[in-house]
């Protein structure tokens, strides 16, 4: 960034809240009812859950060595800088700039809902390439508007979710149905809630983008760890009020023939046309200031993976190019994927890169940064415990999603392979 102003404790929160707090509630809740059933609150607070565990990893390593390349030097320590630590640090920019255009794709939804068009093929991404446009500009003026930018917006937007959520569960409960009245009754279906619960995780994941501050943040030994774990707790809290509300005004069934816009819907018997209004106010502000967020934090983990020659270059004469790229691939996935598509990848990468990073912590760094081995091997069977259900429920449903995610998977591993013979003959060469 132009300026080396450094972000405060504050700051920080609201950029990793900024990330969390967008795309994940607002689009992801009737994908996860479609999932768990009635059950979907549960499964955002699994999805708290295996944030919460697997956060300890990230933090122990930032209070030891912190840097702009975040997860990035994580997995260079912990693998050395070959093709393990290049594949699955790409699988997890990979993955960041699959949920900035989520965000994106949120953003076209939502503000088309008011006119019906939310389903438009053309206008939803057309508005989501302008969002990340609009996003990519104010980046380039420097990291203290992107900061001053995300305090305010995410006070609005917790503000605003908290408003919703509140009003809308005294307002079912003081109703003639009463509250919790849509559902169904139905026992869980744990399979279902654990599937569910892996999409969950893509609305807590930004506290990852955190760890990318440790250049840009004051005193980050410390205000790394409890900026991501403020970040978590705001976001729980938020995130069950605001679906126990849609479960209350809409049910399973409704949230799920809604989608892509769950919670403009929920708000719609309760509040009417207004109040359908006020949510996509939240949701545009929400989306707008996630995009800011998560391009400044994720263009820095670019710039790292650059000086260690293990992402491509534009000519030198570009300026900016880490968030000129990063920008240009969310641009890409937000135009050529749907919002049930770039959700399902984004969860796959990021879920398998954590995988890499807990056990690269328990097996090779736990002495380094005197971290309990036991907790990230509970990490990594969390993981596995939501994505294998996951799997198994997206192969049977959608399983060109999952081939595209594999062959995405596998374009990476063979080009690092590929970069990692050619650096070792230059290296022999001279």
């Amino acid at each position: 960034m132009a300026d080396k102003v450094k972000l405060t404790l504050g700051g920080s929160v609201s950029l990793g809240a900024g990330v969390m707090i967008g795309a994940g509630i607002f689009a992801l809740v009737g994908q996860v009812a479609g999932f768990a059933g009635d059950w979907f609150p549960v499964a955002f607070l699994g999805g708290a859950v295996v944030a919460g565990v697997s956060s300890y990893a990230y933090v122990r390593y930032s209070s030891v060595n912190p840097s702009a390349g975040g997860i990035a030097m994580l997995l260079k320590d912990a693998y050395g800088p070959g093709v393990v630590a290049g594949s699955f640090s790409l699988f997890m920019y990979v993955s960041m700039v699959v949920a900035e255009s989520l965000l994106a794709r949120t953003f076209g939804t939502y503000l088309l809902t008011p006119f019906g068009l939310q389903g438009s093929v053309v206008l939803v991404p057309l508005l989501g390439v302008f969002a990340i446009t609009v996003a990519a500009m104010v980046n380039l003026i420097g990291n203290r508007v992107v900061e001053g930018s995300a305090t305010v917006t995410a006070i609005l937007k917790i503000v605003g979710i908290a408003i919703l959520a509140i009003v809308g569960l005294i307002g079912t409960s003081l109703s003639g149905d009463g509250l919790l009245a849509n559902t169904s009754g139905q026992p869980p279906d744990i399979v279902g809630v654990l599937a569910g619960t892996t999409l969950c995780v893509l609305a807590y994941k930004g506290f990852t983008t955190i760890t990318n501050q440790g250049d840009d943040i004051r005193d980050p030994q410390r205000n790394i760890g409890r900026s991501i774990m403020i970040s978590i707790a705001i976001c729980t809290v938020l995130y069950l009020l605001i679906t126990a509300s849609v479960e209350s005004s809409l049910g399973a069934k409704g949230a799920v023939e809604a989608r892509d816009f769950a919670l403009a819907k929920a708000a719609e018997p309760l509040f009417g046309a207004w109040g359908v209004g006020l949510t996509v106010a939240i949701a545009v502000i929400a989306t707008l200031s996630g995009l800011l967020a998560s391009l400044y934090s994720v263009s820095r983990l670019y710039g790292m993976l650059q000086s260690m020659r293990q992402t491509p270059s534009l000519p030198a004469r570009i300026p900016h190019q880490p968030l000129l790229i990063t920008a240009g691939l969310a641009i890409i996935v937000t135009v050529a994927l749907d919002l049930t598509q770039i959700a399902s990848m984004g969860a796959l990468l990021y879920l398998s890169m954590d995988i890499a990073v807990q056990w690269g912590l328990a097996r090779r760094l736990g002495d380094k940064v005197r971290a309990r081995r036991w907790i990230p091997v509970l990490a990594i069977a969390l993981d596995l415990l939501v994505l294998v259900p996951f799997l198994v429920l997206k192969v049977q449903s959608d399983i060109v999603t999952i081939i595209v995610a594999f062959g995405v998977a596998g374009a990476i591993v063979v080009a690092q392979v590929i970069v990692v013979r050619v650096r070792v003959r230059a290296r022999a060469n001279t």
